[in-house]
C-alpha cells in the first residue's frame, strides 16, 4: 500500500496537470447562454449549499488564496446556519495563483463524493495566500474527504470541472468583476468581504425588494 505522503504527492501532480492556470482563463469568447442569468443562479454544475429552495439566492465567486474570501467565509457559513432560507452557490474563481485553480479542483472533485463543503471550508480554513497544494491536499483529507476517491474523480471528471470553471471565469469578467470575492445577493452585488451582520442586512434587503417593497 503507498503511503499517503507518496498519494498526495501523486494528486498534486495530478491536479497542477489538469488544471494549469491558463486553462481556462485564456479561452475563447464565451457561449452566451453561459453568462446568462440562468447559468449564473442555476447552473447545475456549480456546487450549491444552503436550502435548495431557498427564497434568496446567494452566488459566491472566491479564490482560496483570497485573504478577504477567507475571512468573510465564517460569516457566510453562519448566515446560512441560522438564517436557513438561503439557497448558496458556490462559483470557483481560481484567478490569484496557480495554487488557486488547484484548489478549485481539489473541492470541485470533492463534490462527487457529496464533500464541496467540507474541502471548501478546509481550503478556507488555511492561513495565507499562494497556498502550497501540498497543504491543501492535506487540509482535505484531514477533513475527512476521501482521497483515492478524489483522485478517481479528478481524472473522471477533468472535462467537466474545466467546463464550469471557464463559465464562472466568464461570468465574472462579463459582469466586469475586478476580484473576489464577490457575492450576488439576490438582486444585489455586494463585492467586499461582509461581518454577519451586514451579510443579514444585505439578506433583509434582497428580500423586501424581490416583495416588491
Amino acid at each position: 500500500m503507498p503511503s499517503p505522503r507518496r498519494s498526495v504527492l501523486r494528486l498534486i501532480a495530478l491536479i497542477a496537470a489538469l488544471a494549469p492556470a491558463a486553462a481556462f482563463a485564456a479561452s475563447p469568447a464565451a457561449d452566451p447562454r453561459d453568462v446568462s442569468r440562468e447559468m449564473i443562479v442555476g447552473d447545475p454544475a456549480a456546487p450549491v449549499g444552503g436550502d435548495p429552495k431557498g427564497d434568496v439566492t446567494i452566488v459566491a465567486y472566491l479564490d482560496y488564496n483570497c485573504g478577504f474570501c477567507k475571512r468573510s467565509a465564517p460569516a457566510l457559513e453562519k448566515l446560512v446556519r441560522t438564517d436557513g432560507k438561503i439557497r448558496l452557490v458556490y462559483k470557483d474563481w481560481p484567478i490569484l495563483a496557480e495554487s488557486s485553480v488547484a484548489g478549485a479542483k481539489i473541492a470541485l472533485a470533492a463534490k462527487y463524493q457529496g464533500k464541496y463543503e467540507t474541502a471548501h471550508r478546509a481550503l478556507m480554513s488555511l492561513p495565507g495566500g499562494n497556498v502550497p497544494q501540498a497543504k491543501m491536499l492535506a487540509a482535505v483529507a484531514s477533513a475527512g474527504v476521501d482521497m483515492a476517491r478524489l483522485q478517481a474523480d479528478a481524472t473522471a471528471h477533468e472535462s467537466e470541472m474545466v467546463a464550469l470553471l471557464k463559465r464562472n471565469d466568464a461570468q465574472a469578467r462579463g459582469m466586469g468583476f475586478m476580484g473576489t470575492p464577490v457575492y450576488l445577493i439576490g438582486p444585489l452585488l455586494v463585492a467586499a468581504a461582509p461581518s454577519y451582520d451586514e451579510f443579514r442586512d444585505a439578506v433583509a434587503k434582497a428580500r423586501a425588494r424581490q416583495r416588491g417593497r
